[in-house]
């Protein structure tokens, strides 16, 4: 086990600058998940750290050794691909075994990790299959044990349930956050999906256009995002992000909407954010809104309505008997209220 330090690394394919000077410190048993749109360089980060990549510039080091000129072999990592990477040749065993045969390892060595490994996955029953031969699934739990049996210092992920639907991806979510919570093995875990984020990672690091955006653990990316792009792309629904002005009385959108502040408002503020979960139903004394769509999801209801000329997105605990063209008073909770400024982008509350 190893913590992981990447300062100020840089990554250029001829004149194009994918990554700009990344810095990022990952404890000893972390996991840390890299997340961000397609393109924004978190596998590109994620394959100069295996050494699939050479680093342009800055360093990358591994329990406190620099590892830029390092082979891949012998960077002491086990990496899990989005495509599995097993041979079809080979039995699930082999398969779990191979880089231990590889290594040189005595046989009987190599089968009682490849048994350990199996048990921790149940997989136990499917050594003698071929990987034609397994599901979607577990095909990914061989790639799993195959870089268990190694005992890595680091392991890494690079998006590895893109493949699969939507319950199977609930299941190896979990099954990868029960994994790393009984192997204590520093991980390093690339997707664009936040919902994988939130759930699974200790600490999510951001990444748009080669830059850092914000780190921290889930819950503070989500409570006290850094930046309008952290806003949007942490939590779903997405965060209502309205433009506007403080003026007396509240936020005045450009819709012609006022909106309740929080005290803590800034007269910077160009941008008022409200996530959809923190809305509320106030009959009494809310704000008039008109009803454009109801969506029931059984565990909520998500209501797009539009004040004025400012659409909003609600997700409200209750049932809502409304439909389209109905008004409803609602208000959004001011101590949960994001504001930002316009022309930086940055949280000014």
């Amino acid at each position: 086990m190893a913590t992981v330090s990447i300062r100020e690394a840089r990554k250029s394919f001829g004149t194009f600058e994918v990554l700009h000077g990344v810095s990022v410190e990952i404890e000893d048993a972390e996991f840390v998940v890299l997340v961000g749109p397609s393109g924004c360089g978190k596998s590109t980060l994620l394959r100069m750290l295996a050494g699939l990549e050479n680093i342009t510039a800055g360093e990358i080091a591994i329990g406190g050794r620099v590892v830029n000129n390092v082979a891949p072999k012998d960077r002491d990592i086990a990496m899990v691909f989005q495509n599995y990477a097993l041979y079809p040749h080979m039995t699930v065993r082999d398969n779990m075994g191979f880089s231990m045969k590889l290594a040189g390892a005595p046989r009987e060595i190599m089968e009682a990790e490849v048994q350990k490994a199996a048990a921790i996955l149940g997989l136990g029953e499917l050594l003698h299959r071929y990987p034609r031969q397994l599901s979607g699934g577990q095909r990914q739990r061989v790639a799993m044990g195959r870089a268990i049996v190694r005992h890595p210092q680091v392991f890494l992920f690079d998006e590895p349930l893109s493949n699969l639907d939507a319950k199977l991806r609930v299941q190896m979510r979990s099954e990868i956050k029960e994994l790393h919570q009984r192997l204590q093995v520093t991980t390093v875990y690339v997707t664009h999906d936040q919902i994988e984020a939130m759930t699974m990672a200790d600490k999510i690091v951001v990444m748009n256009h080669g830059n850092i955006e914000q780190a921290g653990p889930p819950l503070e990316l989500y409570d006290r995002p850094a930046n309008l792009f952290v806003a949007g792309f942490i939590g779903s629904p997405a965060m209502n992000l309205i433009k506007g002005a403080p003026g007396q009385g509240g936020f005045m959108t450009e819709g012609g909407a006022l909106l309740p502040l929080p005290a803590s408002a800034n007269g910077s503020a160009g941008i008022y954010g409200i996530r959809p979960e923190h809305m509320r139903l106030a009959p009494g004394d809310g704000i008039p809104a008109t009803v454009q769509l109801v969506e029931p999801t059984g565990s909520e209801t998500q209501v797009t309505v539009r004040i004025g000329d400012t659409p909003l997105a609600c997700a409200f605990r209750e049932r809502v008997a409304a439909r389209p063209g109905d008004e409803i008073r609602i208000m959004p909770d001011t101590g949960l209220v994001h504001l930002f400024d316009a022309g930086t982008g940055q949280r000014v509350n």
